[in-house]
Parts: C-alpha cells; sequence; structure tokens
C-alpha cells in the first residue's frame, strides 16, 4: 500500500472540510445539480474518448495507484546476481530448476528462453516486446485520469455558465439569484476538487508506477541477457548496478552477500 497516497488524500480532503466547517456549514458546500454537471458531464466526455472497458477499469487504476507496491530493484538486482552465481558454478541449465521459486513470470520467461538456448537478439526482442506492452496499458490508464483532470475543470466552468444564464435571466425574482449563484460557483469548485485532488495527483502517481515498473523490467531483460552471455556475477552485478542511484549501489553487495 502507498501510505503517501492515502495520507495525500485524507489529508486533502480533511484540510478542504476544515476550512469549510470553520467559517461555514456544510449543506452550503452541497448542491446536486452542480455535483451532476460536473461529475455526470466528465463521465459523459470520458466515454465518448474512451472505449467503454477503459472507464470500467477506471477502479482498477485507481487501485494500481494507490495500493501497489514499487518493485524492490535491490533485491532484484541481488536475485540476478545469486542466478548468474548458480548458472556460472553448475551451468545455465541448472537454473531450470529456479524457476518454481520465482514469483515474476516475466524473469521466469526470460531465464526459461536463456535455459532452452534461445538467440539473445531474440530473447531481447520478445522480453523488449511485451515490456512496450506493459508501458502501453499504463499509457491507456493515465491518459482516463488525464482526461478527467481536463473535463472536470471544463464542465465546472459550463456549470458556472448555467448558473449565470439562470441567475441573469430570473433577476427580477432576487429569490431565484442566491440558488442560482450556488450551481454558478459550486460547479467551477467541484470541478477543481476533482482535477487537483484527485485526478492529476494519480495520474502522476500511476507515472511514477509506471516508471519503476519498466526500470525493473529491464533490469530483468539486462540480467537475463548477461546471465546467458555467462558474465562474471560481479560483471552481472555492475551492469545491473548502474540502474541506480549512486547512493543505493552499496546496497546491492550487502543485498546479494546476505
Amino acid at each position: 500500500m502507498d501510505i503517501a497516497t492515502l495520507i495525500g488524500l485524507i489529508a486533502g480532503v480533511s484540510m478542504m472540510l476544515w476550512a469549510i466547517l470553520s467559517s461555514a456549514e456544510l449543506k452550503t458546500f452541497v448542491d446536486f445539480p452542480s455535483v451532476l454537471i460536473v461529475i455526470g458531464g466528465s463521465v459523459c466526455a470520458s466515454l465518448i474518448s474512451f472505449p467503454l472497458r477503459n472507464l470500467l477499469g477506471v477502479a482498477k487504476v485507481i487501485k494500481n495507484c494507490v495500493f501497489a507496491r514499487p518493485p524492490d530493484t535491490i533485491k532484484l538486482i541481488a536475485d540476478m546476481v545469486r542466478f548468474a552465481e548458480v548458472a556460472r558454478r553448475d551451468g545455465i541449465l541448472s537454473l531450470e530448476n529456479m524457476t518454481a521459486e520465482i514469483k515474476d513470470p516475466f524473469i521466469v520467461s526470460g531465464i526459461q528462453m536463456a535455459v532452452d538456448g534461445t538467440d539473445p537478439d531474440l530473447i531481447e526482442t520478445i522480453m523488449t516486446t511485451e515490456l512496450e506492452a506493459i508501458e502501453s496499458r499504463h499509457g491507456e490508464g493515465k491518459a482516463l485520469l488525464d482526461a478527467l483532470g481536463k473535463y472536470a475543470p471544463a464542465f465546472g466552468m459550463i456549470g458556472t455558465l448555467i448558473g449565470l444564464v439562470i441567475m441573469l435571466k430570473n433577476m427580477e425574482d432576487p429569490a431565484t439569484i442566491g440558488p442560482a449563484m450556488a450551481v454558478a460557483l459550486l460547479t467551477t469548485l467541484y470541478g477543481a476538487w476533482i482535477s487537483n485532488l484527485f485526478a492529476l495527483p494519480l495520474s502522476d502517481k500511476l507515472a511514477l508506477r509506471s516508471r519503476e515498473e519498466l526500470l525493473a523490467k529491464m533490469i530483468v531483460i539486462k540480467g537475463v541477457l548477461a546471465i546467458q552471455s555467462g558474465d562474471n556475477p560481479r560483471i552481472v552485478e555492475q551492469k545491473l548496478k548502474t540502474f541506480l542511484p549512486s547512493r543505493e549501489r552499496v546496497k546491492v553487495t550487502a543485498k546479494a552477500a546476505a
């Protein structure tokens, strides 16, 4: 679970509520026509822009933002070095017996191809193609959140215009001015909230998670190719550590030794 995302969402909503309740009643900021305009309009615009399956999968996208764990690249590199040591000591065919204990199917696939003697260029092509497919799927989820972040403020402005039109057409009746102004202002507020506290921050977090996963997959690709080529485990370690920031590289050796 990503604690930072949960803290940000909960703290953001809490601070907004505190700011409202410290100077007004909550019901003052609740207007269902405004909610319908902003949320309903944003969802309908997204239906026009994306296939239905994308919109139905938004819950899974949000789940990945909040609950997905970033890959442990230090442990991953240490594992690849361990596989290189086994291959160098007992032969690359011995790695086939280790695939049962590996949970990541991407690693299993790469090692299996290396054990089967698949051409290195073909291994790299197959694994890189899968990497690109993962990146494309992540991009679809991010695009949907970006669209919601774009449409919500736009429909907030549409709601503001609707409210102003209602207000200006009924200026002779003072009783209608208040409700019309509420719709006019609250739709803009709702649109800004949805965009800046929900859709766009989650889109940025999804992009971060995508970069982390793609980095881990790239480490696996380079590790498998290095193992198949018979590189010394220390060379494999040096190759893979280049993917890490300098302050984390020393942890790899310690992890591998443990």
